[in-house]
């Protein structure tokens, strides 16, 4: 297997399959719809739309996956990043049930594309939610009993401590549940098969390309320093990377860094440590995140920083959080350790946009973007294609911006994160 060249160094980059790079854009063109974005959102709007016979353009300013799509956690969930119960109290149970099926069908769209499109992603099922505070057990219960009762989700398994202890090879935790139908995958290479497919679909995909500005008019242009793209849609897929082109946008889509490692191949011991091979991810607010790869590496995401470079030893950063739940891997080396951007919002659910005529934008997964991301793309294609129903689910959701402005926006969420990462703690 080849690295695609221009990827980040990390273990997907290293493990990801050859794909052939696409052209820079030269000169002026012209498309029904022009994506600005090479990451799930841009690349499942390209799909979809290209199937519904729009002629598609999507540019890039990296390679196809170079954001987070390509160096994420790889964990596909169910629903929304919020408790049911929370947005039952936010929106009603009305809405807060539209954006759980919504969410459950991102799940299910993941997997049929992977299917559809014959993506050699290394899909395995099962997600174990792990609990670190013994008080929290009881919310945890009434949560489950809610999506039980209320929602008919019947995959549900609640785990005891020792339960959840033999699941995971740590016993750093209380209690917690596995749900079957959510799982894992490689996200690069999930990602360049989205593009494979929206090639063949018929989308034209350009690498090397950055928007510098989106100029409105009759028909909206997005400039680049090698040519324009005329369009009667655009479509902002940037998440944290938006450098610019929407301010809108900007002040709702939060870019935080996010580190990972891949350990060396563990061989007979990973089975020991997850018998299911399940993925996992806790209950902190800075989420511990982690599962088995293909080959029995254990890939480990956790650890906070709020500057705004990364650490200048990422494997190091993360390998000490990694040892807070498996002290036995304190002699295994870490092969890999890289780190990206990903984006959030105030509270926790994507912003979804229709910003102006033949404008529209979607970001802020919050951690959760392999099956929302993704989803966002089909409601975005539905959306220009005069399908406004689900996507409106999402855009009349109320999205605060961050306080602060764009100069002062930063130091508050800094602010925010180091009392919900000392809560953690305590």
């Amino acid at each position: 297997m080849l690295k695609p060249e221009g990827h980040a160094p990390s273990y997907y980059a290293a493990t990801a399959h050859s794909l052939e790079a696409f052209p820079r854009l030269d000169g002026d063109a012209t498309a029904d719809v022009c994506i600005i974005g090479g990451g799930y959102t841009g690349l499942s709007a390209a799909l979809h739309l290209s199937e519904r016979g729009r002629s598609v353009i999507l540019i890039e300013a990296n390679r196809i996956g170079w954001g987070a799509s390509g160096r994420n956690g790889g964990q596909l969930h169910s629903a929304q990043r919020r408790e049911q119960s929370t947005l039952e109290s936010w929106f009603g149970k009305s809405d807060a049930h539209r954006l759980f099926d919504l969410g459950e069908e991102a799940k299910g769209l993941v997997k049929s594309l992977i299917e559809k499109h014959a993506i050699s992603c290394d899909w395995q099922n099962g997600l174990i939610h792990a609990i670190h505070k013994e008080r929290y057990l009881d919310d945890m219960r009434q949560e489950v009993e809610l999506l039980r009762k209320d929602y008919g989700v019947d995959d549900i398994t609640v785990l005891s401590r020792d339960e959840i202890t033999a699941s995971l090879g740590t016993s750093g935790y209380y209690g917690g549940w596995r749900e079957q139908s959510a799982g894992h995958l490689h996200p690069l290479n999930y990602a360049l098969g989205l593009a494979r497919a929206a090639k063949a679909a018929g989308a034209k995909l350009y690498e090397g390309t950055r928007a510098l500005r989106i100029t409105e008019g009759a028909k909206p242009r997005v400039e680049t320093a090698t040519g324009t793209i005329t369009a009667d849609s655009i479509i902002l897929a940037c998440n944290g990377y938006m450098h610019g082109l929407d301010p809108t946008t900007e002040a709702r889509v939060m870019p935080l860094h996010n580190f990972i490692l891949a350990t060396e191949p563990l061989g007979d011991k990973a089975t020991k440590l997850i018998p299911g091979r399940e993925a996992a991810a806790d209950s902190r607010f800075v989420v511990y995140y982690w599962r088995l790869s293909a080959d029995n590496r254990m890939i480990f995401g956790g650890g906070e920083t709020y500057g705004r470079h990364f650490p200048s030893d990422i494997k190091g950063f993360v390998r000490k959080h990694l040892l807070k739940l498996y002290p036995q891997l304190s002699d295994v080396r870490i092969d890999y350790g890289w780190g990206g951007t990903l984006a959030v919002t105030v509270k926790r659910l994507p912003f979804m946009r229709r910003l102006r005529p033949g404008l529209y934008t979607s970001g802020g997964y919050s951690g959760q973007g392999v099956g929302t991301a993704t989803m966002s793309g089909t409601l975005l294609a539905e959306a220009i294609c005069g399908e406004q129903d689900r996507f409106d689910v999402f855009a009349r959701l109320p999205a605060s911006a961050f306080p602060g402005g764009t100069l002062l926006r930063y130091p508050s969420m800094v602010l925010a994160m180091t009392w919900y990462a000392l809560r953690d703690r305590l």
